[in-house]
């Protein structure tokens, strides 16, 4: 399986030839929809969920499926997103595109003291691959590579150290983070260099288009 990086919080997996794609929002290429044959949504911020962009995709694949939880699902049904729409929630079990699927947690990270939490899902993906949207969700299971998030007003310093220590995963990438200056990029940098270090595991931040094999 093989796994590309785009702007802040959008990922692409590929594998047997097919295409998964995780939070293609707002600030991240179009091109990460490019020949998608799932796309997985953890929750209804613009950052990870873009629905002119999602209508668009399933137009040119018309057999687009999408899973996500039932606040999104809402959101694309009532955009007018011509694709196959699945709900899920905590502990679920799915098959999209050939990739074995599971699901954990239910909320985002509290944020705003004014502002409810939105609904999250977090997915594991073929048993290696775990991606918590915005939250700090613990799986309870090993986890090869975490999709670590660096960066956001729900975010500390503490807390993502403190994550990565929880998870412990053999390694971790860094997402979230198109925040951040090319000066705070270079913190992100010397913090995930510094806890692999640490943690003896390989942690840093994925160039937008990497792609490496997990």
């Amino acid at each position: 399986m093989e796994l590309t990086k785009f702007t802040h919080a959008c990922v692409r997996l590929e594998k047997d030839g097919k295409v998964l794609v995780i939070d293609p929002g707002a600030f991240s290429e179009e091109s990460a929809l490019e020949g998608a044959d799932a796309v997985l949504i953890t929750h209804e911020h613009f950052d990870h969920l873009e629905p002119e962009r999602l209508r668009a995709a399933a137009a040119a694949e018309p057999g687009l499926s999408i899973w996500t939880c039932d606040a999104v699902a809402s959101v694309l049904t009532d955009s007018g997103v011509p694709a196959q729409i699945q709900t899920v929630r905590h502990g679920d079990a799915f098959e999209a595109a050939g990739f074995r699927v599971r699901t954990f947690g239910e909320l985002h990270a509290k944020n705003h003291p004014d502002l409810p939490q939105v609904q999250n899902v977090g997915f594991l993906v073929e048993e290696q691959v775990f991606y918590a949207g915005d939250a700090l969700t613990v799986p309870g299971v090993d986890v090869h590579t975490l999709l670590v998030p660096t960066g956001g007003p729900w975010l500390k310093l503490a807390e993502m150290i403190g994550y990565l220590r929880e998870v412990r995963p053999e390694r971790a990438y860094s997402t979230h983070d198109a925040l951040y200056s090319e000066a705070g990029l270079g913190l992100i940098d010397n913090w995930l260099a510094g806890e692999g270090d640490e943690q003896k595991a390989e942690f840093r931040r994925l160039a937008i288009g990497e792609t490496v094999a997990l």
